[in-house]
C-alpha cells in the first residue's frame, strides 16, 4: 500500500517595509483595460495621503485585438516587472482586475523579482494569479484589497481607510471583520493567511509553479457572477483535487452576483462542512460594498463563535 505525502504547512511568508509620506507608488494594469477618469480620481485619493502615485507606461493601452485586455501581455508583465525592481519604488498598486494577468504572469522575470527588496503589491479579483505567484515564486506577503480605479475603492470610505491604514500604520488594523461577519461552522483556528478569488485559485491547479497545498493555511475565499452550481464545480475541484487537505480554517467574503446568498450559504455548508474547520461568513473583503484589506502569507488566528467571527493578525500586516 502506498501513501501520498502531506505538503508541509504554509510558513509566513517575508513582509514588506511600511509605506511612509511621500512614498513612491507604481499603478498598473495586470489585467483589463483601466477606465482614466476612474483611474484619475484614484490617484487623487493617493495624493490625498501624502503618497507619491506613478503610472506605469502601458497602464490605458488597450489590446489591439482583444477588447478584454489591457493591452498586450509582454507590455502589461513589462510594467510590473518594472515598477518592483525600480528602487526608487515602494509599492505597486493595481489599477483594477478584470481578466488577464493569467496570460502575463509566466512573462515576469521572477529570477529579478526575488532579487529585488520586497514592496508592497495590493489588488484583488483576477490579480489572485499574482498574489499566488508572488508568494510561491518570490516569497513574498502580498496585500488583498482595493484597486485605484475600483468603484469600491472610489465611493467606499471604509475601503479607502482599511487600505490607507494598512499602508501606513499597519498596527492599527490587526483585528479585521466587519460587523456581519458571523459563524457558518464554528471553531478557532491559527494558520497563514493564503487565498482571493476562488475561482482564479481553481483555475492555478495543474499550472507549473501552483501552490501545491492550502495545508495549516487560513484560507480567504470570494467570487463575483459565479452562479451557485458554478461555485460548486469550483469548489468540487478543489476539494477533489486535494488542494484543500489540512486547510485550518476558512474566510469567506462576498459573493456578489453569485445568486439569492442563502443559497450560496447552502452550498458553502455542504462543500466546506466535511473539512471539519471553522469557517467565518462574510468578513467584508471581496467584490462587495466594502472591500477590506487583508494580507496574504502573514500568521493568523481566524475566531468563529457566536459572538466573535474576526481575523486576527500575530503581526502588522507590513513591518
Amino acid at each position: 500500500m502506498t501513501t501520498t505525502a502531506r505538503p508541509a504547512p504554509l510558513g509566513a511568508l517575508v513582509r514588506p517595509p511600511r509605506l511612509r509620506p511621500g512614498a513612491k507608488v507604481a499603478v498598473v494594469a495586470p489585467s483589463g483595460p483601466v477606465p482614466a477618469e476612474r483611474l484619475e480620481a484614484g490617484l487623487d485619493i493617493l495624493r490625498g495621503w501624502d503618497l507619491d502615485p506613478v503610472v506605469a507606461p502601458h497602464v490605458l493601452d488597450l489590446h489591439q485585438e482583444l477588447a478584454y485586455l489591457a493591452g498586450a501581455d509582454e507590455a502589461r508583465a513589462r510594467d510590473l516587472q518594472d515598477a518592483w525592481c525600480d528602487p526608487t519604488v515602494s509599492a505597486v498598486l493595481c489599477a483594477r482586475g478584470g481578466y488577464g494577468a493569467q496570460r502575463m504572469v509566466d512573462l515576469i522575470d521572477w529570477d529579478a523579482v526575488r532579487a529585488a527588496p520586497p514592496k508592497v503589491f495590493v489588488g484583488y479579483s483576477d490579480i489572485t494569479a499574482l498574489h499566488e505567484a508572488f508568494a510561491v515564486r518570490a516569497g513574498v506577503s502580498t496585500l488583498h484589497g482595493p484597486m485605484v480605479a475600483a468603484l469600491t475603492f472610489l465611493k467606499d470610505p471604509a475601503s479607502q481607510e482599511s487600505l490607507r491604514a494598512t499602508l501606513l500604520a499597519p498596527e492599527t488594523v490587526r483585528t479585521i471583520g466587519l460587523d456581519t461577519a458571523g459563524a457558518l461552522l464554528p471553531g478557532r483556528a491559527h494558520g497563514v493567511t493564503l487565498g482571493g478569488c476562488v475561482s482564479l485559485l481553481a483555475a492555478d491547479l495543474g499550472t507549473p509553479h501552483a501552490r501545491p497545498s492550502a495545508a495549516g493555511g487560513l484560507l480567504l475565499i470570494e467570487d463575483v457572477e459565479e452562479e451557485p452550481y458554478r461555485l460548486d464545480r469550483i469548489l468540487t475541484q478543489l476539494l477533489r483535487s486535494g488542494w484543500l487537505d489540512g486547510v485550518a480554517g476558512v474566510a469567506l467574503g462576498s459573493w456578489a452576483g453569485c445568486g439569492p446568498y442563502e443559497a450560496v450559504r447552502t452550498l458553502m455548508l455542504d462543500r466546506l462542512g466535511g473539512l471539519g474547520v471553522p469557517v467565518v461568513e462574510e468578513l467584508g473583503f471581496g467584490h462587495g460594498p466594502t472591500n477590506l484589506t487583508v494580507p496574504l502569507g502573514v500568521p493568523a488566528v481566524l475566531e468563529a463563535s457566536a459572538t466573535t467571527a474576526t481575523l486576527t493578525l500575530d503581526v502588522p500586516a507590513l513591518s
